[in-house]
């Protein structure tokens, strides 16, 4: 007895990836002497195939646990923090030496009620720091990813789909934003805004600092987004299921939200997971030119730039940001990579 595989349809407009059919048989239906009935045919869709290939992906699986686990932390910061009784911004100065501020113990102060020790200098806990540190830099990045793919999207699907001078246009002002140095702006764009609205003695919100940051990296990383989109509403503007959809009357709202749009879901989720840790690093290094999220919100960025002055001296105060950083870009990354090729029919992964 052997299991047989229907053959792929016709490809219905709209899609153009044929959604794989298993032939299921019933064995007491195969008698000798007598065909053999089919008892069902159950489709998978291209998104259902891609979640099978991402599942069997021990790199996609693994990765994803890490990030499962950090973005709980993250979530559950408040929890922590009542559990363990000790804020963000506690300061243990008694446990740091008069003469150097430093934690006092080994391995920066580590110990039952410090697990990841003490912050040189302030003597905040480190392991506070670390959990709301997690939540700034998971919230600038996903609400930078996001505000920049939904730009990036519909300024690809309209210069893509409306030709002439309108293109032209579009992809004019999205060579010029790739030309524009994206460090220099933060540096020269950051303080003037903040001094167009506060003094130099207010206390500048967090808030303000950081939605100032987001508006940044939106501002500078929605051209790539865009330029891929508009890549793949030119090759598909032609299409059959398009000019079906066109003669029958179709306005273009609905050709470009039902008909171009789900063909084009798949590189752009692979930009958002790619995205998400490069704006983690770019934040974190605007830390180090001082431009970054302000005290007294914490910040993985800010902690390796406070940490820099210790690091002869208290080498751990460094050292666990620094691995939090890379493991969760390095998470996303790879899981980035695997979403790519569950995604891609033609992958051999």
């Amino acid at each position: 007895m052997s299991n047989t595989t229907a053959e792929p349809g016709p490809r219905s407009p709209g899609n153009e990836e044929t959604a794989a059919a298993v032939l299921q048989v019933d064995p007491s239906a195969e008698q000798p002497g007598s065909p053999v009935e089919a008892k069902a045919i159950v489709g998978r869709s291209p998104g259902q195939l891609a979640w099978l290939r991402l599942k069997r992906d021990r790199t996609a699986r693994f990765s994803a646990i890490v990030l499962i686990i950090t973005a709980i932390v993250a979530l559950c910061a408040p929890l922590i923090e009542k559990i363990t009784g000790t804020s963000p911004t506690d300061q243990f100065t008694s446990q740091l030496t008069d003469f150097a501020a430093l934690p006092i113990g080994y391995l920066g102060g580590i110990s039952g009620a410090h697990p990841l020790g003490l912050e040189p200098g302030l003597g905040r806990d480190i392991l506070m720091q670390l959990v709301y540190g997690l939540r700034t830099s998971l919230l600038i990045a996903f609400a930078a990813a996001l505000i920049s793919t939904t730009i990036g999207v519909l300024v690809g699907v309209v210069g893509g789909y409306a030709r002439g001078w309108l293109d032209s246009m579009i992809s004019w002002i999205i060579d010029l934003t790739l030309a524009f140095p994206f460090l220099i702006f933060a540096l020269a764009a950051i303080p003037v805004v903040e001094n167009r609205f506060f003094n130099a003695r207010d206390n500048i919100p967090a808030s303000f600092r950081v939605g100032m940051i987001i508006a940044t990296f939106a501002i500078f990383n929605w051209t790539n987004t865009a330029r891929l989109v508009r890549g793949q509403v030119i090759s598909l503007r032609e299409r059959e299921f398009v000019e079906a959809a066109r003669a029958s009357g179709a306005g273009t709202g609905h050709i470009l939200l039902r008909q171009l749009l789900p063909n084009i879901w798949a590189p752009v989720l692979v930009t958002v997971s790619l995205n998400v840790p490069a704006f983690i690093t770019a934040e974190a290094a605007l830390a180090f030119v001082n431009i970054g999220v302000t005290e007294p919100t914490p910040d993985l960025g800010r902690m390796i730039f406070n940490s820099i002055q210790y690091l002869s001296a208290d080498p751990m105060y460094t050292f666990i940001p620094g691995v939090t950083i890379f493991l969760l870009v390095l998470a996303f990354n790879l899981f980035g990579d695997s979403l790519r090729d569950a995604l891609d029919p033609k992958s051999s992964r």
